[in-house]
């Protein structure tokens, strides 16, 4: 049976699981905003299969040139309630889960593949 919690204890989770990056992370972290949404948009989903926990969209930290990366609106990375509470059981694997996938959309902020995310345990 799934488990049922509001948006805003689900956002708590998501800060939770931003609160505790190391500090060596956070400070990495560069013109990135990170947001909560029940579900994936149809476009979010640009044909994916399988279930979207959570979406990174913008220029990686690699791809960012001194000159080309300039007045930019931020990165957006969204993490989807609706998928996260239909595959969780329980408040303490929801927020394992919530914290994995909030580091697996910053793996990609700073320019982590997902083969790389699924070497250190962020898939």
């Amino acid at each position: 049976m799934a488990i049922d919690v509001d948006t805003e204890r689900f956002e708590e989770l998501v800060a939770d699981a931003l609160d505790s990056l190391p500090d060596d992370i956070a400070e990495r972290l560069d013109n990135v905003w990170v947001k909560v949404e029940d579900w994936p948009s149809r476009a979010q989903l640009r044909g994916r299969r399988g279930t979207l926990l959570g979406l990174y969209e913008g220029v990686n930290l690699t791809r960012r040139g001194p000159v080309s990366y300039k007045g930019v609106m931020p990165d957006r990375i969204t993490i989807f309630r609706g998928p996260h509470l239909r595959i969780c059981r329980t408040e303490a694997q929801l927020a394992t889960r919530v914290r994995t996938t909030v580091l697996h959309e910053l793996g990609h902020h700073v320019g982590l593949s997902e083969r790389r995310l699924r070497e250190l345990g962020c898939a």
